[in-house]
């Protein structure tokens, strides 16, 4: 089990975001949770320190809770391949689809129960009784019964979920409905998610959210995020002049020098119009559904071009399918009319420099004249919340906790996820309406600054903690 470093973050810079009383009832939360937590530890268990929305989420908040003068530390599960395939198999059940088809019997139940048995007893030696302790998602659930027994206040944050019960979903709860009965609250991004079997008394709903001052989401110029993608390999642009610089979290000047790894005939072009998809090579997020959408059914126009977008699949050690997802899509790009094939790029970004990955996107994201994200099911969606931040206009799937984000024709366009015809056309659409994409993308950006930021969650978060205090 390794400890990630949390660096203090000031919490007051929301200030210049946040209206006087929302701003205020924060302060107050945060106030209360230091005073309330005072001589006890606020644990964070996930299984990744990098590459996925919950990693990004907590590097952001814990930083911020911190700066509150409340102490919070982040441990990451140590497991081989074994394990991650038992909870990537857990992950598809979950959003109600088969995945590989592969069982939940005793194989499956030893290799997930054996691996965290080992992590469990790591971090019972660490934590004092009473200390309340949170663990994201299926990977780390399997924790509970023994941090329970060690006197912790425990949490489960599922993340991710169905919206609508099947029977994929309902094996994915009865495998891991024994631990779950070990956690005193659980939490869901969505009330469709939370379990039939479950207390509804002890469930407490709050969205994801992002950080609008770290690398992936603070103001880039026009010059700088195309000088940033220049350097990147990704979109080439007469940028010779500008440095491709952005601010760390430390405050610290980066700069991007990491070329990504490009699939393309050519460059895209510095007068393209730019339809992007960004995520994790995941058969769930649909980027082959993407591709043909876009050439079966999208804008003919020459200078559209489409950019799909992902990490370095080498660098996650939690998602087993991510080379299998970025094999199949290279074959489909390579499978296409020459015509299309050059209008479509795929780009692994690399992961050796976290911000600067981050700065990166952040880039392609303001460059974009639309953002995508078809996915095929999805918990939250939080490259839809860091796009409609950078009011950019966005097309996405009318599925999970991306609905919840989106008010359809309003901040932005919500089409079926298996409809390629109608997401193509959305597509179309909004590029031929320039004005009616600029009035979503300003709509969207005060719908993330009223729900979806750091704030709101925190506040939400500790407001929970407060009540799993033994003397609550």
């Amino acid at each position: 089990m390794d400890e990630i470093p949390i660096i203090a973050r000031p919490v007051e810079r929301f200030a210049e975001l946040l209206d006087s009383e929302t701003m205020s009832e924060f302060t107050a939360t945060m106030d209360l949770a230091r005073q309330r937590l005072a001589g006890r530890t606020v644990w964070h268990v996930n299984s990744t320190a990098e590459g996925g929305g919950v990693a990004e989420m907590l590097q952001s908040v814990l930083s911020y809770a911190a700066d509150s003068e409340i102490d919070v530390r982040w441990l990451v599960i140590e497991a081989d391949a074994a394990f991650f395939d038992v909870t990537k198999r857990l992950h598809h059940l979950l959003h109600g689809s088969p995945g590989d088809g592969g069982p939940l019997g005793p194989t499956e139940r030893h290799v997930y129960e054996s691996t965290l048995a080992a992590e469990a007893g790591r971090l019972a030696g660490l934590i004092s009784p009473g200390d309340p302790v949170v663990l994201h998602d299926p990977q780390t659930l399997g924790l509970a019964p023994a941090l329970a027994a060690a006197g912790a206040q425990v949490v489960w944050s599922c993340h991710i979920g169905a919206d609508e019960a099947n029977e994929h979903s309902r094996g994915a709860w009865k495998f891991l409905d024994r631990y779950a009965e070990s956690t005193n609250y659980q939490v869901f991004s969505r009330p469709e998610y939370a379990w039939e079997n479950l207390d509804r008394s002890r469930i407490t709903i709050i969205p994801p959210c992002i950080d609008a001052f770290t690398a992936k989401n603070q103001p880039l110029t026009d010059a700088n995020a195309a000088a940033i993608l220049d350097a990147a390999a990704v979109i080439r642009s007469p940028t010779a002049d500008i440095t491709p610089t952005f601010t760390r979290a430390d405050q610290s000047t980066g700069r991007v020098s990491a070329r990504a790894g490009m699939i393309e005939d050519n460059r895209v072009p510095e007068t393209a119009r730019i339809v992007t998809q960004i995520s994790r090579w995941d058969p769930l997020k649909d980027p082959l559904g993407v591709l043909t959408g876009f050439c079966g059914h999208g804008p003919p126009d020459s200078d559209v071009h489409l950019v799909l977008a992902g990490p370095d699949p080498d660098s996650i050690t939690d998602d087993p399918e991510g080379q299998q997802t970025l094999a199949e899509l290279r074959v489909a790009w390579g499978g296409l009319h020459p015509q299309s094939r050059r209008r479509v790029h795929i780009a692994c970004l690399p992961m050796r420099d976290l911000d600067e990955n981050a700065a990166t996107v952040n880039a392609l994201q303001r460059q974009a004249d639309i953002v995508v994200q078809k996915s095929l099911a999805e918990g939250f969606g939080l490259t839809v919340a860091e796009a409609m931040w950078k009011a950019r206009p966005t097309i996405a799937s009318r599925v999970g906790g991306i609905q919840d984000q989106i008010e359809p024709d309003v901040s932005g366009v919500l089409v079926e996820p298996s409809n390629l015809a109608q997401f193509g056309a959305a597509i179309t659409s909004l590029l031929d309406d320039p004005g009616t994409a600029a009035s979503m993308g300003t709509a969207a950006h005060a719908r993330v600054c009223q729900e979806y930021l750091a704030p709101r969650y925190l506040a939400r978060s500790f407001r929970l903690l407060l009540r799993v205090l033994p003397d609550s």
